[in-house]
């Protein structure tokens, strides 16, 4: 095996010399700042010494990602069960009053997300997560103090604007502490905390909804409740996340530099807390970005359905509030399973692309039959049927999320990229639930209609970014050959097991630990 250089644990790795370098500083190749000092030392990682490092990341970062992304979709979902206890009545809603409440939250993730990128960048993970948590947790404690309309959109605005760095910066988290062969179950295991708040909070709401007092309406104790266990994880996720591989506290000095070394073949770099105006500009001008924006807005448009409307349209075929609250609990499930199952599939396939199309059918058949079928004591088994089949959507987001990550390479550029996605969920976050109009109860048929075109639209997109993917790699291959190498490569990060990368698969296995983009590393390979 070639030589393999080792950082000595400082906090910048935005540039790693060529393993034959001496000196102990080198330019970063795109900045031409003075990068991390490297030293002589060697490492060998072998595939048990992998597995040791995977299984305490996972231990210390993976566990914390769940449980924090369990806490945001919980704390997002939860009006729509309060709506079934009397939200709407007790604080006078009138007209699409509760469309915008829950349309706001989208609304304040879009003011705040062109500044998300550098901050997620520029400001420690464990500082920046802890403060995200404690500002949403204490914006959803303050919902259950609101009295009118102007109450509860000033507490969802500011429960958006905390939440809105979240997907962003857990995607980049994941692409800087994992392989590409391992990152959709880990995106899988967190996302699919989708499902499990379904469940949970169908289960929170029946059980909290049948506590007696005499001050507080049923909504109010449920905001109460998810809103504190939110606030008192923040110090908890303070004291035991850790920033980056590098200084990462749960490894040894050695297990660090083994842990860096086994993201080599990623080509996708350690980090960085330089904010690159450079890759910022090549985002825009990659026609991927623009495909990302589609596919994102597109699914979360239907997400909204479920989300805000979910527990209306149950409630629509004629079941009270505490029996419509427990019909999500198979929602919820579906939707685990969904992800886990789809995430494992793209995960051996290597299929990202061929997988999320497929997905899509089901949520087409269930908006069709939503659609076609009438909201009557007759029809009720084949709606829910309709209605259970719409949690393959949330499939949807995890493989695109990983799969964008693991086509992206830069710090900046990835970071940059996750946030223009997460503002394609806002936007169809903020446009779902205004396609509902109360005047449509139960049915809500226009909205339905318009959302069932929307998920044709997005069949064809998934494949037109598949060809685009499939032609850029071509590219790669040309640009190997006018380099004086091989047009085929062998791509190990994404492969099953940890192998170590040579000369003979890469001429330069340094620029892989580089801050470099795709466009600008030829060694990238992109993936379907």
């Amino acid at each position: 095996m070639a030589p393999i250089d080792v950082l000595n644990g400082n906090e910048d790795v935005s540039s790693i010399g060529d393993s034959k370098t001496s000196s102990n500083q080198i330019e970063d190749k795109e900045s031409g700042t003075k990068g991390a000092q490297v030293s002589e030392e060697r490492v060998v990682l072998t595939e048990q010494d992998n597995k040791l490092i995977l299984r305490k990341t996972d231990k210390s970062i993976l566990t914390i990602l769940v449980w924090v992304y369990f806490l945001q979709i919980l704390d997002k979902s939860v009006l729509g069960y309060a709506s079934l206890f009397g939200l709407r009545e007790d604080t006078k809603l009138k007209g699409t009053e509760y469309s915008m409440v829950g349309s706001i939250a989208p609304i304040a993730q879009l003011c705040w997300l062109p500044f998300a990128s550098a901050v997620i960048v520029k400001v420690p993970h464990r500082i920046l997560m802890s403060i995200l948590i404690f500002g949403w947790g204490l914006a959803q404690t303050c919902m259950a103090a609101s009295h009118n309309y102007a109450g509860l959109v000033t507490s969802r605005f500011f429960l958006g604007l905390f939440e809105a760095a979240c997907l962003p910066l857990f995607g980049v988290i994941t692409s800087q502490w994992y392989r590409r062969a391992e990152q959709p179950v880990r995106i899988a295991a967190w996302y699919g905390t989708n499902g499990m708040a379904t469940i949970i909070g169908s289960a929170l709401s029946f059980g909290l909804g049948h506590i007696p007092s005499s001050t507080l309406r049923s909504w109010q104790i449920i905001f109460i409740f998810v809103g504190l266990v939110t606030v008192i994880t923040a110090p908890f996720v303070y004291w035991k996340l850790d920033n980056d591989v590098e200084s990462a506290r749960f490894l040894t000095k050695h297990e660090r530099a083994q842990a860096i070394e086994r993201l080599r073949a990623n080509n996708t770099g350690i980090g960085s807390r330089e904010f690159k105006w450079s890759q910022v500009v090549e985002v825009f001008l990659d026609p991927k970005t623009y495909l990302w924006f589609v596919l994102a807005l597109l699914v979360n448009v239907g997400a909204a359905v479920s989300n805000v409307f979910g527990p209306l349209i149950l409630n629509g075929l004629g079941f009270d509030k505490y029996i419509t609250s427990l019909l999500n609990i198979p929602f919820g499930a579906v939707q685990l399973l969904v992800i886990l199952l789809a995430s494992y599939a793209a995960h051996k396939a290597k299929l990202k692309g061929a997988i999320l199309a497929i997905l899509m059918l089901p949520v087409v058949a269930g908006l069709a039959m939503l659609y076609a079928l009438p909201r009557n004591s007759a029809n009720i088994a084949p709606n829910l049927v309709a209605y259970y089949l719409l949690a393959f959507l949330f499939g949807g987001n995890p493989l695109l999320i990983t799969w964008l990550v693991g086509n992206t390479a830069g710090t900046t550029k990835k970071t940059v990229l996750m946030v223009i996605y997460n503002i394609g969920i806002s936007v169809g976050n903020i446009i779902g639930p205004l396609l509902f109009k109360a005047s449509d109860a139960p049915s809500y048929l226009p909205g339905l209609r318009v959302v069932l075109g929307l998920f044709c639209a997005m069949v064809a997109a998934i494949l037109a970014q598949w060809f685009l993917l499939f032609t850029m790699n071509k590219g790669q291959e040309r640009k190997r050959v006018a380099n004086g190498k091989p047009a085929k490569i062998t791509d190990r990060s994404m492969m099953d097991q940890y192998t170590a990368q040579d000369d003979i698969d890469s001429r330069n296995t340094d620029a892989a630990l580089h801050d470099l983009t795709d466009r600008k590393n030829d060694e990238f390979v992109y993936i379907y």
